[in-house]
């Protein structure tokens, strides 16, 4: 039985321009950023800052094609940077798979003041431990490091763009929302002769 380890890492630097409320208000409030990276299809909350995320279907080598499922926690400092950290995940469509794989996922987004202007500078890590099934173990282990390592890369790339995409649009909408003067209520005209 052959054991290998795949690994990706992806960094972001967002320039954010504060309209009203600062960006670590917003971020305060984590399952926003949930709704950033994820399918809302794909994604459940559950209790306790915890959210289940169905992945798309990821095609291995042209010979396996899996869908990982992880529960995600994800949590805010009272300074706005956001974590996120796996602690379980199951994956769909190979039993043999599902039974020897292991998923660790970290992540951080957190806002940073430098030369005058508010950034989001964010990482993410993503391992993958999994005892290949005895089809895969004639393949030199060079080059499933080379395939699994760039499917990960293109998982985080993935949530990357989508992060890009759509966190500061939601981030200007609620920020809009949440700083609009909150009209009185009308009594009627009264005109005067």
């Amino acid at each position: 039985m052959k054991n290998i380890c795949f690994t990706a890492c992806e960094t972001v630097e967002i320039v954010v321009d504060e309209p009203e409320i600062p960006v670590s208000h917003y971020l305060r409030q984590p399952q926003r950023l949930v709704r950033a990276i994820a399918d809302s299809r794909l994604m459940t909350p559950l209790p306790k800052d915890r959210y289940r995320l169905r992945m798309r279907a990821l095609n291995f080598m042209e010979i396996y094609e899996i869908q990982p499922t992880v529960i995600l926690k994800v949590w805010a400092t009272s300074e706005g940077t956001v974590r996120l950290h796996s602690e379980s995940c199951e994956i769909r469509g190979v039993d043999y798979i599902n039974d020897r794989f292991s998923l660790d996922l970290v992540g951080k987004l957190a806002p940073r003041q430098r030369d005058g202007k508010t950034y989001l500078e964010g990482r993410a890590d993503l391992s993958v431990t999994v005892d290949l099934p005895p089809l895969l173990w004639p393949t030199p282990a060079p080059l499933l490091e080379v395939a699994g390592n760039s499917l990960l890369k293109s998982v985080l790339i993935r949530i990357k763009q989508r992060l890009l995409g759509q966190l500061l649009a939601d981030y200007r909408q609620w920020s809009r929302s949440n700083s609009e003067p909150k009209s009185a209520p009308r009594v009627g005209n009264v005109w005067t002769g």
